[in-house]
């Protein structure tokens, strides 16, 4: 069915009050906190039953060859760095604090490193190849194939001392003030973005990415994860930051024919690809199912403050590779957790 800019944009115009009135028809469902509690435990207990298994086995199917002789030999098999930070990542320790547990680790084991090689497992190439196949295992137990999911972006602090959330409050205010390159270098520093692509079935986050510049980059870098997963995306949901046609078209380049859920912005136009056309013309013609597809958009933003409960707001890492690797940590403890 054929629409105009002009419905469209007529329909944005009183989006508010369509969003007012489709929120009363639908109020928030009360949690059974007894219920909830006791299915957290369990998928943690299953969590940690899995985690190594898991680990040998993503481990296990990759072929390491190295040309390079010389040197003192690893003390650390790959499968136990991974190991390592992974149960770095869950409890919350620095890689100093980290490396003083090995102590007690050694006692069984005989095995002792410095915080220095701890924080080196970050941009360990072999570690790096082992999560990703983690990732990829995980989906494929899981049985994630095809996906109808949602995006959501965030924030990280990178020091203890800033709260994402307020030094992101403190910058825009900044922005409108000045928009010198020097305080935006500044804050960059101090928290990185993230974006994360979830499954709504599963819940799983089938795509993952950060960026110190922009939350479109950390998108475009979930969007690459999760391609490079083998998830065919079916549809998918995204806030009005990603409303226009260059997000139809770029998603419909990677995975195909897509059904989109965006809600337009209020200068929106039917110039665009057919997919931007079609979702347009559903958009206009039953807004509030358009709008109970789009919602289910909050299983995203709840995903993301449970990560943030579990693993905390600050990621601990520097330099932007180890940056990626601890917000792929997360990403991995939160999949184990929904494995169940």
């Amino acid at each position: 069915m054929k629409v105009k800019t002009k419905e469209v944009r007529e329909i944005v115009a009183v989006l508010d009050d369509i969003v007012k009135e489709y929120k009363e028809e639908h109020p928030a469902t009360k949690r059974d906190w007894r219920t909830y509690e006791q299915r957290v435990a369990e998928r943690l207990r299953t969590a940690f039953r899995q985690l190594k298994p898991l680990v040998h086995e993503a481990a296990s199917s990759i072929r390491f060859v190295s040309g390079e002789t010389r040197g003192a030999k690893p003390k650390l098999s790959v499968e136990q760095k991974v190991l390592a930070i992974l149960i770095k990542h869950i409890i919350g320790k620095s890689n100093r604090n980290m490396s003083a547990m090995f102590v007690i680790f050694s006692l069984l084991s005989g095995i002792d490193v410095s915080y220095k090689t701890v924080e080196r497992f970050y941009s360990d190439p072999e570690v790096l190849a082992v999560l990703h196949n983690l990732h990829v295992l995980i989906l494929k137990k899981k049985g994630v194939k095809e996906s109808d999911c949602s995006g959501d972006g965030t924030g990280y602090s990178l020091t203890i001392k800033a709260h994402y959330a307020s030094e992101a409050q403190k910058l825009k205010e900044q922005i409108k003030e000045s928009d010198t390159q020097q305080k935006k270098e500044h804050k960059k520093k101090i928290f990185v973005y993230s974006f994360t692509l979830t499954d709504l079935k599963t819940r799983m986050h089938i795509g993952f990415g950060t960026s110190f510049k922009s939350e479109k980059e950390a998108y475009s870098a979930a969007v690459e994860i999760a391609k490079e997963s083998g998830i065919k995306i079916k549809s998918i949901r995204l806030d009005r930051y990603f409303s226009g046609q260059s997000t139809v078209e770029h998603l419909t380049d990677h995975f195909g024919e897509i059904q989109f859920f965006l809600i337009p912005k209020s200068n929106a136009t039917i110039k665009g690809p057919w997919q931007w056309k079609s979702m347009l013309a559903h958009f206009v013609n039953n807004p509030k199912q358009y709008l109970e597809e789009y919602y289910q958009r909050n299983q995203s933003e709840s995903c993301i403050a449970e990560d943030k409960k579990r693993t905390g707001w600050k990621l601990g890492q520097k330099r932007p590779d180890r940056i990626d690797t601890a917000n792929m940590l997360t990403s991995v403890w939160h999949n184990l957790y929904w494995l169940r």
